[in-house]
């Protein structure tokens, strides 16, 4: 049988969008799903020439995700991470939302009891970013998000990470 690859998903968020980028491309047997908002968000911040990897599979948001979702399921994966994930997406995931690729690919994961590890962009309630153009900004999250962080650290088979480095020791068991 052949070695299981990691499923990333990445969705529309800004914050540590090309740091979480380049632990990516250092992973091998990574497999990438992009949201529409995440192709987006990537090109804004110029780093869609980054994914030239041999051995990558791209896949992108489109009216065909029940391949892309069979595929998932086919037991190809050993784990799903979603890095960065915006707010719109962890509401959605505690909420049982599954109405894009990367909320479907949760939905679907934890009905499988595949591990998901997800780091999401709401940790605190000041946080240091980067725009686009790599100016430094704050961002200042709804109690709201900040109670969804909360809660997706509830939900079974899930792991959040607050950092890069725990992202880095999540994955670590995967590699």
């Amino acid at each position: 049988m052949d070695e299981k690859r990691i499923a990333w998903a990445i969705t529309g968020a800004g914050h540590e969008l090309e740091e979480c980028i380049h632990l990516l491309l250092s992973c091998r047997g990574v497999d990438l799903f992009l949201s529409r908002a995440a192709e987006e968000v990537i090109r804004m911040y110029g780093l869609h020439t980054l994914f030239a990897q041999p051995g990558m599979r791209i896949y992108r948001e489109s009216e065909g995700d029940i391949a892309l979702l069979a595929r998932f399921l086919s037991g190809s994966y050993a784990v799903l991470v979603i890095a960065p994930a915006t707010s719109n997406s962890v509401a959605k995931f505690v909420c049982g939302i599954s109405d894009n690729l990367v909320t479907n690919l949760f939905a679907q994961a934890g009905k499988w009891r595949l591990p998901i590890i997800v780091y999401p962009t709401d940790l605190a309630a000041e946080v240091d970013s980067l725009d686009p153009r790599r100016r430094r900004i704050k961002i200042f999250p709804r109690a709201i998000d900040l109670e969804n962080t909360q809660k997706l650290r509830k939900l079974a088979g899930v792991q959040v990470v607050s950092n890069r480095e725990e992202l880095k020791l999540c994955l670590a068991a995967y590699l």
